[in-house]
């Protein structure tokens, strides 16, 4: 997989501060990445009631392995795209 240089002027577009637009991305980055964690959670408890068994131990193959796109790669491209939406409020403070 190869990368994709990023411009930092497609970033300042979006806000002022390019510190701002950091804790942004990585705020958002880590709502996606504990989104992700619910949702294995969810699934890996549905898993355990519809075996009925608890001492079965379900062995993941190769094949059931699914990569995802990183969660900060994720948040860069919303941020960059326009798709997050986020408020200041140490300015409404003053």
């Amino acid at each position: 997989m190869a990368l994709e240089p990023l411009s930092i002027k497609n970033m300042e577009e979006k806000t002022e501060d390019i510190y701002e637009a950091v804790v942004v991305m990585s705020k958002r980055a880590k709502q996606i990445l504990s989104d992700r964690v619910v949702d294995e959670m969810i699934s890996s408890a549905e898993e355990e009631v519809e075996m009925g068994v608890y001492d079965q131990v379900v062995e993941k193959t190769p094949e059931d392995y699914e990569e995802l796109e990183k969660v900060t790669t994720v948040a860069v491209n919303e941020f960059v795209e326009g798709d997050i939406e986020w408020t200041n409020d140490e300015e409404k403070n003053l």
